[in-house]
């Protein structure tokens, strides 16, 4: 597989020039990162979907995480990264539906398989009102290993610690032609991508002013 190449950022986001995926987080360089929660309204309840991660993936495997995210390469706009709802899910959007939910920054380091990193990524932020059944969604195998959907009022108390657990529906892949099966789960913050419990608390209250 060809080595990703991203655009590189100092502390101010001054360009600095490209380097590959390796390089930026060896040596901890900002980069850009897109974010999108699908959303879906049923009566008066609003729901929210999030994807299980791969277990093969090298960081946070197994991991539930943001519905659809993703890199952006080398000379790539916000605009054009939307891409990453057709690859990881199957869904088809433009961008004009996206749903601007603000910029965050995030600092992280660990190693991978011995080798270490720095991952500093500055994230664009988006929900997408989308109805389309869990069961017709198509998921990239090497990245997505499911779709689960929650109450957001009930997902939002579990972020701010007023519950436990949450019960989430979705879908599994059984195999590699991408054949899903219905799942059910009790989800905690733990089980969760880690991150600032703020970044999830707010982004959550947000996607209630998606129509």
């Amino acid at each position: 597989m060809a080595e990703e190449w991203f655009d590189i950022y100092d502390e101010q986001l001054r360009p600095l020039g490209t380097a590959t995926r390796a390089d930026t987080h060896a040596n901890g360089y900002w980069h850009r990162t897109f974010h999108c929660w699908l959303t879906r309204r049923e009566g008066n309840r609003r729901f929210v979907r999030f994807q299980l991660r791969q277990a093969g993936k090298d960081t946070n495997p197994g991991c539930y995480d943001i519905t659809a995210a993703g890199h952006l390469t080398a000379g790539e706009t916000v605009r054009e990264a939307v891409r990453e709802l057709e690859e990881e899910l199957g869904v088809k959007a433009e961008f004009e539906q996206l749903i601007p939910l603000g910029q965050i920054r995030e600092q992280a380091s660990g190693d991978v398989n011995g080798v270490p990193f720095i991952d500093r990524e500055v994230s664009d932020v988006f929900g997408l009102v989308c109805s389309v059944p869990l069961t017709e969604l198509r998921l990239q195998p090497e990245e997505v290993a499911g779709v689960y959907e929650a109450d957001l009022d009930e997902l939002i108390a579990l972020f701010e610690g007023v519950v436990d657990e949450v019960t989430a529906f979705g879908v599994e892949l059984v195999d590699e032609t991408g054949r899903l099966a219905q799942a059910q789960q009790s989800v905690k913050v733990n089980q969760f991508v880690p991150r600032e419990i703020a970044y999830y608390a707010c982004v959550l209250r947000k996607l209630h002013s998606c129509t």
